[in-house]
């Protein structure tokens, strides 16, 4: 019987070893973002909400990182990025040593122009501008504050939304902003992500009256901090047509 037991033994030990191994090595959960997955025409788009403000969406292995911060992810265990979108100068969206380190030679950096004056490069997109190649098409949108003590946070015509078309999906970035008229002119946008924080961005009721503006077909609230979403559920519960999904994006 304890020969037996020996033999046993020796069998199973290399393998209990070998998976021991195998989860030293594994990516720590933290270091790998939820993301959520759709089809674009014959590609496959993914996003992965990293956190706040900072976004990443992959399209046919092109990378699209969007106001990367280094509080929100390790970017150093990110890819390198194809296209690099900033909204605004806010140190919660701009930080030029991680737009740095996710760059290579090809990055197309796409900012506003009071980025621009601080990073001095990149692909400056006023408000109605749009950029275009043959992976995307990137629309710069107004993004602002309306509420008069708060526009000294985001005054008007100076930071960016964008609308990003992929494949046959639009999906708008709005930035930071308020609800604003402008959005009524956001036409055929199957993806939204819109800012709930006050007193910089909206409130969970001006974030249902954008919803019913652009009516995207999804709704991601982002950069909403410690804000409780309960408000924006059931101001949403009615709206059939448009899916309120909620991710961690604090």
């Amino acid at each position: 019987m304890t020969r037996f037991i020996l033999i046993v033994l020796a069998l199973i030990l290399p393998v209990i070893n070998f998976s021991a191994q195998t989860a030293d090595v594994s990516p720590k959960s933290a270091d790998i973002p939820a993301m959520d997955e759709f089809t674009a025409g014959k590609s496959k788009i993914k996003i992965y909400f990293i956190g706040h403000g900072s976004l990443r969406i992959d399209i046919d292995k092109k990378v699209i990182q969007i106001d990367p911060v280094k509080r929100y992810t390790d970017y150093s265990k990110q890819p390198k990025a194809d296209y690099i979108l900033i909204t605004h100068e806010h140190s919660d969206h701009f930080e030029a040593d991680t737009i740095g380190l996710l760059s290579k030679a090809s990055t197309k950096i796409i900012l506003n122009q009071s980025v621009f004056d601080k990073f001095k490069k990149g692909n400056v997109l006023k408000n109605g501008q749009i950029y275009e190649d043959k992976i995307l098409k990137i629309e710069a949108v107004p993004a602002y504050n309306t509420t008069p003590d708060r526009n000294k946070f985001h005054p008007k015509d100076r930071d960016n939304g964008y609308i990003l078309s992929l494949g046959d999906k639009r999906i708008y970035i709005a930035g930071d902003t308020e609800e604003i008229p402008e959005m009524a002119n956001f036409k055929n946008i199957d993806i939204a992500f819109l800012p709930i924080n006050q007193p910089y961005t909206m409130t969970p009721e001006q974030a249902a009256k954008a919803a019913d503006a652009i009516k995207p077909k999804i709704l991601y609230p982002y950069h909403f901090g410690d804000t409780d979403l309960t408000l924006l559920k059931n101001l949403m519960s009615e709206k059939k047509d448009i899916d309120l999904r909620i991710r961690n994006l604090k």
